[in-house]
């Protein structure tokens, strides 16, 4: 496949917005006839001109498929990246970035707010296979300078951070990794591009679990990376095709789909929560509201410099401890208890028990009496009472 980098589709020389890219790039009408959506290219092989003779270099559907490139070119654009990459979860696209990166001795600093599921992939997968491991608080550059060892190759944030909404300061973070030699991962799930442009703040790897935001429906699993480097690129591609997990073509074309809407709902998601965010502010019955989009946030004004807007998740820590949390998230009705996120419809969780499960006993451990709210794009003053009998 060829290099990706378009920067999205341009007029005259002046290129497109991100919401026309997003619905334009890697996704023109079909050469046969017409169509103006991508086809689904549900196949295993492709018949070849003579021995080796590939029809747009597509031999077999694990290693290339039309409707998956349509979807890798259009992440790239997305990102202002050079190559992307779809893969069946994002768990798989981190181990993949993991496998190609790192060999048995190096090191990562990983966040100490990471999502389990992430801490769970370095301390009892990656962890065996001899790559090494320690936490940093990532919203604080100094502290990531003093996890920094000889053999560190990567550090990994994520912001905002799973279920805590940190925010990292990308590019202060991007001068500590280039000071160490080290490659900066950014895991930009939870803003998606629509808020946020991590390679264009100084980030290596862009990381998605295209399960949430960029899929928006609560209807596919899959995940994405996306490189600022072309030969990064190839050497993920060749690990994608060598290890085998990549997302199969309907899983692609729904996220194709979901994307195309993506900053549409990334607004709506954004304006609820925040209004969400402030009426919690104000509830007796809650401790501590966790959104970067306000203003006593610690991070909210790395925040307000690097993202468009403050995303679609709100976390929040209930009086009464951990029983008190887990009551509120039975007694919710349009808020659906279950994991996952970035759905249009809203869901609450009590990540202690749930997401983050994995990270018990460890620096990674959450609040107890944590809930996270996924907010959807519901009418928000429904949402908003439904909250308020769930706090009683």
């Amino acid at each position: 496949m060829s290099d990706q980098h378009h920067g999205g589709p341009s007029t005259e020389g002046r290129p497109h917005a991100f919401e026309t890219i997003a619905i334009h790039a890697g996704q023109e009408p079909d050469p046969l006839t017409g169509a103006v959506v991508p086809p689904i290219y549900q196949v295993s092989t492709y018949k070849q001109d003579g021995v080796g003779g590939l029809r747009g270099g597509y031999e077999y559907s694990r290693s290339a498929n039309p409707t998956r490139t349509a979807l890798e070119e259009n992440l790239a654009a997305l990102e202002g990246g050079r190559r992307g990459l779809a893969f069946a979860s994002g768990l798989a696209a981190e181990d993949c970035l993991l496998r190609t990166v790192c060999r048995p001795g190096d090191h990562v600093v990983i966040p100490n707010d990471a999502y389990g599921g992430t801490f769970r992939l370095f301390s009892k997968v990656a962890e065996q296979w001899g790559v090494q491991w320690s936490v940093a608080d990532s919203s604080d550059p100094a502290s990531v300078r003093e996890q920094i060892r000889p053999n560190t190759k990567v550090i990994w944030v994520e912001t905002p951070s799973n279920p805590l909404l940190g925010i990292t300061d990308i590019a202060a973070v991007a001068d500590v990794a280039r000071e160490a030699g080290a490659r900066l991962v950014v895991d930009n799930t939870f803003a998606s591009p629509y808020l946020q442009q991590p390679l264009a703040l100084g980030a290596d790897v862009v990381v998605h679990s295209t399960t949430k935001y960029m899929g928006g429906h609560s209807d596919v699993v899959g995940g994405a990376l996306i490189t600022a480097d072309t030969a990064l690129g190839d050497e993920l591609a060749f690990h994608q095709n060598a290890m085998g997990a990549v997302a199969g073509p309907f899983d692609s074309w729904l996220v194709l789909r979901g994307i195309k809407t993506l900053g549409v709902r990334m607004d709506r998601h954004s304006e609820n929560a925040t209004r969400i965010a402030e009426m919690l502010s104000a509830h007796p019955k809650v401790e501590q509201v966790l959104y970067p989009g306000l203003p006593g946030h610690a991070g909210h004004d790395v925040a307000v410099k690097q993202m468009r807007a403050f995303g679609g998740m709100v976390s929040f820590r209930v009086a009464g401890g951990e029983e008190a949390a887990v009551e509120v998230c039975n007694r919710t009705e349009l808020f659906t208890l279950g994991e996952s996120l970035g759905g249009v419809e809203s869901l609450i969780e009590h990540p202690g028990r749930m997401t983050h499960a994995s990270a018990a006993g460890s620096a990674l451990e959450v609040p107890a009496d944590l809930v996270r709210l996924s907010v959807g794009i519901e009418a928000v003053d429904d949402l908003l009472a439904d909250l308020a009998r769930a706090l009683g």
